[in-house]
């Protein structure tokens, strides 16, 4: 029956398992199947073809596993290709985009500063999104082409990561940011640590909590909720190295009883 079957997540790393603590928050009797393309990350500094390529191969799986949803929890992959991917597939598909309208509610500098991947920032999609505040406020963009780098290997505390971390957070704050918007799932995790770079006066921005209530509304909609005294599992696959996923689902997850190759 349709709502037994999985919610199918997936990043091209880790980045996504944020959105899927999220997701399994609020819908506790839900299975979720979760595919990090670790082979392939980070999307960031891949083509548009390339990331729909891998988009359709994972959404492939996963609905071959009996996914009834998928969830791109993956900034770039969103904001590059998730227009082609609804067309190919039936299924409700939630992406995510950079949170640029909660930060425009929420500025009172009038600026508002955006970290992300270099492709996030070059899409025709980011731009449109941008450009529907233009007239109200600055948007002040940042590539971060070396963070994901830094968090895929959990060095979320090392002297590199706060090196770029200064060195992509200050020109936000130079101009005047008093938002700044994680536009990389990645980012959730050093939320933290980019809160205490950027100072007690300038609000981060993140949409997770969001894309999870979202996934709820669609398949609230299409009466695909599991049974609500059923208690959820998690698969997790990856099409990198086995032991490494596991090592990073250990310590961003908790204990899980394996992990398998995609």
């Amino acid at each position: 029956m349709p709502h037994s079957r999985p919610i199918g997540i997936f990043d091209s790393g880790i980045g996504g398992l944020s959105v899927a603590a999220k997701v399994r928050e609020l819908l506790p009797a839900d299975d979720i199947l979760y595919v990090a393309d670790s082979r392939h990350a980070p999307y960031g500094d891949k083509s548009d073809d390339f990331i729909l390529e891998r988009m359709n191969t994972v959404t492939d799986f996963l609905l071959g596993q009996g996914a009834k949803a998928v969830v791109v929890a993956c900034n770039t992959a969103t904001t590059s290709a998730i227009a082609q991917l609804r067309t190919t597939w039936s299924v409700p598909i939630i992406g995510v985009e950079p949170g640029v309208k909660p930060a425009v509610l929420a500025t009172r500098s009038g600026v508002v500063g955006v970290l992300a991947t270099p492709r996030t920032l070059q899409t025709h999609s980011f731009s449109a999104l941008a450009a529907r505040f233009s007239s109200t406020v600055s948007i002040a963009v940042q590539p971060c082409p070396d963070l994901v780098g830094q968090i895929e290997a959990l060095r979320f505390d090392d002297d590199r990561t706060l090196e770029l971390l200064h060195r992509y957070i200050l020109p936000l704050l130079e101009k005047g940011a008093d938002t700044i918007v994680l536009g990389c799932t990645h980012y959730n995790y050093l939320a933290e640590r980019i809160a205490l770079v950027a100072g007690p006066d300038v609000q981060i921005v993140s949409t997770e909590s969001a894309v999870a209530r979202e996934v709820v509304r669609r398949l609230k909609c299409e009466g695909l909720l599991a049974d609500s005294d059923s208690i959820g599992t998690e698969a997790f696959h990856t099409s990198g190295e086995v032991a490494v996923f596991g090592r990073q689902i250990e310590c961003l997850w908790g204990a899980v009883k394996a992990v398998y190759p995609l």
